[in-house]
């Protein structure tokens, strides 16, 4: 897997090739258009500031995930901290990351109208909203038709109404394709399998990490076997 950083250069590039162009093109007709300011220069932007980006995001995700699962541990008291964990971290990925990337897909620089910014980012928004509260009617769903309908077939009618709510969501709202038809398609590909990687790192450190250490926390104190009975302390 290539570095994410090598595909924002290529789309840097290809950014600074294609304003170059437009420039000369104005210049043509007569028309002088000035240079804007740098604010962050594009060096900055592709080297410390992505590892910073990166670094804050994973930071922000690390504290939401701990909150998420200190509400969620307290009600699966059949499973080890650990699974927990696991199926927490594997539940986020597809509700937070898969799901809405596959209807409003991770683009390198240079891709996208800078006026519509600020529609693509709500529209993003809302498909994440509405895949994570699905996820949680979904969650609730599997709890209270496990009882009739055994853990299974819960699962598998949880599953299914997740799926048909993010289809429908995904139908409902608009579509955005802004790539520039001369964009290499190579690095548009590079660079959303590199977005993907990155973040199925993430969630899986934190799935599995966490729940480690998190074990190794409660065993220490002497709660796991408290909170997680077995078939022994069952009967």
């Amino acid at each position: 897997m290539r570095r994410p950083s090598s595909q924002v250069d290529r789309a840097i590039s290809f950014e600074s090739a294609l304003d170059e162009a437009n420039a000369k093109a104005q210049e043509a007709k007569g028309i002088h258009v000035g240079e804007e300011p740098e604010l962050v220069s594009r060096k900055v932007q592709a080297g410390l500031g992505l590892f910073t980006g990166v670094m804050v995001y994973s930071t922000a995700f690390g504290g939401l995930f701990a909150l998420v699962f200190a509400a969620v541990d307290q009600r699966a008291v059949n499973l080890r901290a650990r699974a927990v964990s696991g199926l927490l971290a594997a539940s986020g990925f597809i509700a937070v990351y898969v799901v809405p990337n596959l209807k409003y897909p991770a683009n390198p620089p240079s891709v996208g109208q800078p006026d519509t910014i600020g529609q693509r980012t709500a529209l993003y928004f809302a498909m994440l909203a509405l895949s994570v509260a699905a996820m949680v009617v979904a969650a609730i769903l599997r709890k209270r038709l496990a009882p009739r309908h055994g853990d299974w077939n819960a699962a598998l009618i949880a599953s299914g109404f997740y799926l048909v709510a993010v289809i429908v969501a995904a139908r409902i709202l608009p579509s955005i394709n802004e790539v520039p038809e001369a964009f290499p398609a190579v690095v548009l590909w590079q660079f959303r399998i590199a977005s993907f990687g990155m973040q199925l790192i993430m969630w899986a450190t934190l799935g599995l990490v966490f729940g480690a250490l998190t074990e190794r926390a409660l065993a220490g104190h002497g709660r796991v076997a408290l909170r997680h009975p077995g078939p022994a302390g069952s009967a």
